[in-house]
């Protein structure tokens, strides 16, 4: 009797272990069977001949705005022109300038520089940067920084590689 306990205790060992290993071998048919059901349909669905796209027209509209001297400066080369300084401390103001390569079939990078005067330090610190580049002769280059309601005095500074550094008029934020 002993040895039938044994023997009863190992088949049942063998039958959990084959039937865990089935019940795996099942769950990764079904898995394996969902996904090609499921690719299968997809592949179907995108071949088959549904009705095309409603089409949409859109109708655009222009109109002319004229430019002024107060609002839209002109800029000259070797010069940095601002405009929009009446509101500078609810929203951005313009600067603008030109700038001519010194090899016109080279690109040109550019950096902006908002700067802030320390009277501390007595000295310019930088407040904001910005880089940008064109290709060509010559380019009209415009910025658009925004102060947040620090007052001081500010300028604003443009270089370029190989030209020398401009600076615009100093102005003055007090709000």
């Amino acid at each position: 009797m002993g040895e039938a306990k044994g023997v009863v205790k190992m088949a049942s060992r063998s039958a959990a272990v084959l039937a865990s290993g089935t019940a795996n071998a099942v769950k990764l048919f079904v898995a394996a069977l969902a996904f090609t059901s499921a690719y299968v349909g997809l592949s179907a669905y995108s071949s088959a001949g549904s009705a095309p796209a409603a089409v949409k027209t859109i109708t655009l509209s222009a109109r002319e705005v004229p430019v002024t001297a107060e609002l839209d400066p002109v800029a000259q080369p070797g010069e940095v022109t601002l405009a929009g300084l009446a509101g500078v401390c609810s929203g951005p103001f313009v600067a603008r300038s030109v700038l001519v390569s010194p090899e016109p079939g080279q690109s040109v990078h550019y950096g902006w520089k908002l700067a802030r005067w320390s009277p501390s330090a007595k000295t310019w610190r930088t407040y904001l940067v910005d880089y940008d580049g064109f290709m060509g002769a010559a380019e009209t280059v415009e910025w658009r920084p925004e102060i947040s309601g620090d007052p001081g005095w500010y300028r604003v500074e443009l270089s370029a590689k190989g030209v020398k550094t401009v600076t615009s008029d100093r102005f003055q934020v007090s709000c």
